[in-house]
């Protein structure tokens, strides 16, 4: 390609031109030389001419393009000068602005702006003239037709010779934005109020629950207690009476298993259900659950075979609950088993370190329909007209009980041969030895099988006298559960019963006797029970004595509390008279010990 500058290449081209346009010589006169560079100019000219009309016409469409793109852009572009005055605005923006473009210009932009965010806007212009980035608000502007908009302003300096200043500034109309964003806002708000009306609706219906299973609980208290002196004599019960008395306990306690599993399942449902997850031994909960069934599997007649783990095996779960569920599991399959059939439980670990424990009985199985109704409330699968009780609702609970701890539920079955329910629960990478079975319940509800047989045999009347005779405070403001306690304690010879209808009652009475064990309820009108016990350990004169907790509270939470608030015991309503009486020796017990432990120290000193 030619180095040579664009005259001379146009010089060449007028001179080719004339060239092929006239096919004479070349000139060797002067005045043809002279008509000859005359002819070359003109053509020149031409060539010039023809250039500029081109570069004219790229430049009225690069022109045009850029109106197109100024003009229609889908936000406005606005040049603010001195004073906030608009100096030029696309008609996109004055579309916007609902003006025309030419009453626009020269005008405030502050005029357009709604009065509660003037203030707003004046701070922005003053930043935007003195910051070199690019500077961002939101405002409302106000139409001439009194309609608002909401608009975000993006703007940026403009350097000038000039003394004055000007600002680049795009408009954008936010206002579907901003009514999304009030609509979730409302609706959000319809949310948490919808949120706060559920969970106050929960805790009513869970306190509603709570209240009807301790009103449930007292009358219960008085049904089955009674019930149990009457099964126990003297006089012993003629077989006639000791089949109506069976009835009586049998249905006493199927109520009560109903309401406590009805108040279990409101408890989960209602997002009230606390748990304690902690690193359990799952061999030592299975030694439990096996003493637990091992009755309920004699009497039935069915055989239960537990695995033998050759190496210890950590679970992360809530030992109560995991118990609950086990215990329900099992005894499910006992209840739906054939005579004479087995229950086999296998425990082995998964790779997504999850430990799949399964229960497998030799029951008639479920069909594909049944196994669809699995885990509904009330449900129990066409059972309810057989001779097994039930409520159909213990799957339920304990569903939702595995959940909350993380873990799975399931069955298999098949019809003729029986079924599988396996849960699966989270391994624990704790290595330590925990102590299984429930601790906090353990003083009032495991309790030494020596103490079981001797309440049991004082029940019977075989223990008929006792060498020192004993004091015994009962606090308690229902009049049948304080005639229970009264008939309970005459059984036991040499035992003093002292009566307090309230909590400060008893608190008098406990230091003006100073008896050897307190009995105490713990919804007694004045203080409550926990209030009384909490000032019988801060008097000296009474803090020594043993106090037991006799409650309808009997939520798991409502005995780690009381056993928290320091009772020694925690026995719950109904009444188990031979746990009760268990309970009862054991304090006596501890009484005796501290006797004798106070007696050798005097002795010492």
């Amino acid at each position: 390609m030619s180095d040579s500058p664009p005259s001379d290449l146009l010089r060449a081209k007028a001179e080719a031109r004339l060239a092929q346009e006239s096919d004479a010589p070349s000139p060797s006169r002067p005045a043809e030389e002279l008509l000859h560079e005359l002819q070359v100019h003109q053509i020149e000219l031409e060539m010039q001419n023809e250039e500029l009309r081109r570069a004219q016409l790229a430049l009225e469409t690069a022109r045009d393009r850029y109106v197109d793109l100024y003009e229609f852009a889908p936000v406005g572009y606005l040049t603010l000068s001195h004073g906030s005055r608009i100096s030029a605005i696309n008609l996109t923006g004055a579309t916007m602005l609902g003006e025309d473009r030419k009453k626009l210009l020269h005008r405030s932009f502050a005029r357009l702006i709604v009065p509660e965010h003037y203030d707003l806007w004046q701070k922005f212009f003053a930043d935007a003239q003195t910051k070199t980035d690019k500077q961002t608000c939101e405002l409302t502007l106000l139409h001439q037709d009194g309609t608002r908009m909401d608009v975000r302003l993006d703007s940026l300096l403009i350097a000038s010779d000039e003394a004055d200043t000007e600002l680049r500034v795009t408009l954008s109309d936010i206002s579907a934005q901003k009514h999304l964003e009030h609509i979730l806002q409302e609706n959000n708000a319809d949310l948490l109020k919808a949120k706060s009306l559920a969970d106050k609706a929960n805790l009513a219906k869970s306190d509603f629950i709570s209240s009807m299973s301790h009103e449930l609980r007292s009358p219960l208290n008085a049904i089955l207690g009674f019930a149990q002196l009457l099964e126990a004599g003297p006089p012993s019960p003629t077989p006639p009476q000791k089949s109506r008395i069976d009835q009586i306990i049998k249905a006493g306690w199927y109520l009560l298993g109903l309401i406590n599993q009805i108040l279990d399942l409101a408890m989960i449902e209602s997002g009230r259900q606390p748990m304690t997850m902690e690193s359990l031994s799952l061999n030592e909960l299975l030694l439990d659950c096996q003493s637990m069934i091992q009755p309920q599997a004699d009497k039935a007649g069915i055989r239960v075979n537990f695995p033998q783990l050759d190496e210890p095996c950590f679970v992360y779960a809530d030992r109560t609950r995991l118990k609950q569920i086990l215990i329900n599991l099992l005894s499910n399959a006992i209840k739906y088993n054939r005579t004479g059939g087995t229950v086999d439980v296998a425990v082995h670990s998964n790779i997504d370190g999850r430990v799949h424990i399964g229960v497998q009985d030799t029951g008639k199985g479920l069909t594909p329909d049944m196994l669809k109704q699995l885990f509904q409330p009330f449900n129990r699968l066409g059972q309810q007209t057989g001779s097994v009780e039930g409520t159909g609702i213990g799957l339920v609970v304990s569903k939702r009980l595995v959940e909350l701890m993380g873990g799975r539920i399931g069955v298999e079955s098949v019809v003729g041969i029986g079924s599988v329910f396996w849960i699966e629960i989270h391994l624990s990478d704790l290595g330590r030895s925990v102590t299984s079975g429930d601790a906090l319940l353990k003083p009032v509800h495991v309790v030494v099988e020596a103490a079981i047989q001797a309440a049991f045999q004082a029940l019977q009347g075989q223990i008929h006298s006792e060498v020192v005779p004993r004091t015994v405070l009962y606090v308690e403001d229902n009049p049948a559960n304080m005639m229970l306690m009264e008939q309970m304690l005459e059984r036991r010879s040499g035992i003093k019963l002292l009566k307090a209808g309230n909590g400060t009652g008893g608190i008098a009475l406990a230091r003006m006797h100073l008896p050897e064990v307190i009995l105490m309820d713990i919804n007694l009108p004045g203080i409550s029970g926990i209030q009384a016990l909490h000032i019988l350990r801060a008097d000296p004169l009474t803090a020594h004595i043993p106090v037991i907790a006799i409650s309808a509270n009997a939520m798991p939470r409502d005995v780690e509390r009381g056993l928290e608030a320091g009772f020694m015991g925690y026995i719950t309503k109904p009444i188990k008279v031979v746990e009760f009486m268990a309970a009862l020796d054991q304090a006596f017990e501890y009484v005796r010990h501290r006797r004798t432990d106070n007696s050798s120290e005097d002795g010492r000193s």
